[in-house]
């Protein structure tokens, strides 16, 4: 993998140390490829994680949210051997699971659902009023400038 050095973008900006040292963070983790999983935008500040968790069900996944991280662990219970199954070809992945996504300041986990074999978490940036664009009023009131000039 290869690492990039924002060491030279650390002199020339103001107040984006949080950025870069996220990003750091990020470069030194290895790519989950297990669960599978989507991202995508669907709308102006809605997200969607898609995770693919065949043979998974409600108690067998958790969903943690804590400052800006969101953690989705996931792990079968353990087979109690009462019906024991032989198989022939084990191709459904049931193995333990944790996939950890740097959410940005202001997006929420609005909800999870699971249909289909696949996790379904919807997120959304609700950006605070006080974080919001607003239009300053000007006033235009006549202002009398008097002249002092001596002649």
């Amino acid at each position: 993998m290869q690492t990039y050095d924002f060491s030279p973008f650390y002199r020339s900006t103001v107040g984006f140390d949080r950025l870069f040292s996220r990003l750091d963070s990020l470069s030194g983790q290895e790519a989950k490829t297990y669960p599978p999983y989507n991202i995508e935008r669907t709308g102006d500040d809605a997200y969607r994680i898609s995770i693919a968790v065949a043979g998974f069900s409600n108690g067998d996944i958790a969903v943690e949210t804590k400052e800006n991280s969101l953690v989705v662990k996931g792990a079968k219970a353990a087979d109690n051997g009462d019906g024991k199954r032989e198989f022939l070809h084990r191709g459904i992945a049931e193995r333990a699971f944790e996939l950890r996504f740097q959410l940005a300041d202001y997006v929420e986990v609005t909800g999870a659902k699971l249909e289909n074999g696949l996790l379904h978490l919807e997120l959304k940036r609700e950006l605070p009023e006080s974080k919001k664009a607003r239009t300053i009023q000007i006033d235009g009131g006549s202002a009398v400038l008097e002249d002092k000039s001596v002649n």
